[in-house]
């Protein structure tokens, strides 16, 4: 990658459970400058191993300039706080430092994957998620969630790890799980029905807004909800994470 394209593109890169894929993003549209890249997620996915594998998707895509990563966990002052669906290693863990000893730049952010996902949403997707109190929903490994106000994030929610009834919500309704349990789209929306009812319940946005992979087959899932608020399927679908992280990269914007 040129050096002409660094004022305005930056490398995304969005920690899954099952793999890492990034790319070089052009801020100006949220559109991919060059392929996708993914590499499946070490196992254990400690720091080290992860930071290697991001350290190799930037060599591959040629990228020196800015870098951001979305990590499924709480991160405050660039400190991992939380590691679902990552190795319990993270916790604690200097991010920033880690990747930093493994990346060409300096200029590195690394942010909860939700939080990206909702940012990139906010940036390009629909205008419904400008507009009051719309809570973000990722269905991937886990369930991540991002509340927005007017466009602005309140960072770090965690609805995935939320009781409803006798389990965690991302242990019921995660698509993990009707990957896992082979359920139908009929058999899991009800199960995300009784999950998303309850978010409902407690914070009452005006929206839901649902990315993540499964967001793909929206079609097939969304319509069979009854939870009275409306929902509706994120613009981006699969590709907001690594928008979302490219964006904080751009914005130096460190939780």
């Amino acid at each position: 990658m040129t050096n002409h394209a660094r004022t305005s593109c930056a490398l995304g890169i969005d920690v899954g459970g099952s793999g890492i894929k990034g790319a070089v993003v052009d801020l100006s549209t949220g559109e991919f400058v060059g392929g996708q890249i993914t590499i499946e997620t070490p196992q254990p996915a400690t720091p080290e191993a992860v930071a290697d594998t991001i350290a190799e998707i930037a060599r591959r895509a040629q990228w020196t300039g800015p870098v951001g990563v979305a990590l499924p966990s709480v991160i405050k002052g660039q400190v991992a706080l939380t590691a679902a669906n990552v190795d319990p290693a993270w916790v604690g863990t200097n991010a920033h430092e880690v990747l930093a000893r493994r990346l060409d730049t300096s200029e590195i952010s690394v942010l909860n994957d939700a939080d990206a996902a909702g940012l990139a949403e906010v940036a390009f997707g629909g205008a419904q998620i400008r507009d009051g109190a719309v809570i973000f929903l990722t269905f991937g490994t886990g369930i991540g969630s991002a509340f927005f106000i007017d466009g602005r994030l309140f960072p770090n929610t965690e609805l995935g790890h939320m009781t409803v009834g006798c389990a965690e919500a991302e242990h019921q309704a995660s698509s993990a799980v009707k990957d896992r349990e082979q359920l139908s789209f009929e058999q899991w929306a009800g199960r995300v029905d009784t999950v998303v009812r309850e978010f409902d319940r407690l914070f009452n946005p005006a929206l839901f807004v649902v990315g993540g992979g499964i967001s793909e087959d929206a079609d097939s899932w969304v319509p069979l909800l009854t939870v009275e608020t409306p929902v509706v399927a994120a613009k981006l679908r699969n590709r907001a994470g690594i928008v979302g992280a490219a964006m904080a990269a751009a914005e130096h914007l460190n939780p």
